[in-house]
């Protein structure tokens, strides 16, 4: 049907007849990709991601995973991916190398298979010396280690990663991203991620997509992406009232665009270090006073918020429908182990 490992063709989801949490999304994974899927929080990445990994079924549209159609193989399609989610999946109880081989059982695995796939994968992920300990007693990034490795023990083709390292520490986060960086190098692995860290979609992903209001709003590569924003921006947040200021900005040499949001004023120009002195003197001119001004130069968050009109926030949580999500996954799952 498609040699593309992941293809999405108009699809919605739409929630009790009236909430669209996906509308009309449509995008491409090249094979061996990295694919950074970002959004503000309920923008619909969970349900997507769950539409394309077999863990709701779409409105509309179709979801291809490896030249499948999710919807009517979504059994072939799941043991073709592996999926780590935001929140932990891990048994507590189960010691990692008990996690591992009741995963390799749950996708068919010989007994007498399990056991070596389960050590190879504590060796990999550097769990040796906890393997027969109980996963209640590892660290944050210990756990999402094991949950990497219970999702890579049938060996899949294809890989989402939905928030894989959000509250980890920033050592724990660089661990984790250095195992998957090695796997793509060693087995040319597709990976599919959604993050809440745009400093770890920039590094990792060839490609990304924005989505916001449940449809994409851009896609490109993050230098393309960067560039659409245009130059360096300038923000200037005055200390009170700024009558007269967008109008003064906007006339100054340079300036090729003028925003406001909450009261604070996004100057885009081609050279914000020389724009700066001029930004001072025009509001001074009109007695306005300024509380700071700042320069960026062109990057993911200013790509975020060019295209979605907020800042992107890393301390977010799931919203409801991510939650809905996670509770079906969850059952979903533990109907495969009985």
């Amino acid at each position: 049907m498609s040699d593309l490992p992941i293809l999405a063709e108009s699809l919605s989801k739409t929630y009790g007849g009236t909430v669209k949490a996906v509308e009309n999304v449509s995008f491409n994974v090249l094979p061996g990709e990295a694919f950074g899927f970002l959004g503000p929080n309920g923008a619909g990445k969970t349900t997507t991601v769950s539409m394309l990994s077999a863990g709701l079924r779409p409105t509309l549209g179709r979801a291809i995973i490896d030249g499948l159609d999710v919807a009517d193989n979504a059994e072939a399609v799941k043991r073709r991916i592996g999926v780590i989610f935001q929140e932990s999946t891990a048994d507590g109880d189960l010691t990692g190398r008990e996690n591992l081989e009741v995963a390799a059982g749950c996708f068919g695995i010989p007994v007498r298979e399990s056991s070596g796939r389960a050590a190879e994968l504590i060796d990999l992920m550097q769990l040796h010396d906890s393997a027969d300990r109980p996963a209640k007693t590892y660290s944050g990034g210990m756990r999402r280690r094991l949950e990497l490795a219970v999702g890579l023990v049938h060996r899949p083709k294809i890989l989402f990663l939905d928030e894989p390292t959000l509250g980890l520490d920033p050592q724990g986060r660089a661990g984790f991203w250095k195992i998957i960086r090695d796997l793509r190098e060693e087995t040319g692995m597709t990976v599919f991620l959604t993050t809440h860290y745009l400093d770890e979609a920039d590094g990792m992903c060839e490609r990304i997509a924005i989505i916001d209001h449940g449809r994409i709003v851009a896609t490109g590569s993050p230098s393309q992406l960067k560039d659409q924003v245009g130059g360096d921006v300038v923000t200037v947040r005055p200390s009170a009232a700024a009558d007269g200021l967008e109008a003064a900005l906007r006339a100054l040499p340079g300036v090729t665009s003028v925003s406001t949001q909450d009261g604070t004023f996004r100057v885009k120009c081609p050279n914000g270090e020389s724009l700066i002195p001029k930004v001072v003197g025009a509001a001074s001119s009109l007695g306005v006073g300024l509380a700071g001004v700042s320069l960026r130069r062109p990057s993911l968050d200013e790509v975020f918020l060019e295209f979605t009109g907020r800042e992107y926030r890393e301390d977010e949580g799931p919203t409801a429908t991510d939650r809905a999500v996670f509770l079906t996954r969850m059952q979903d799952a533990r109907r495969g182990r009985r």
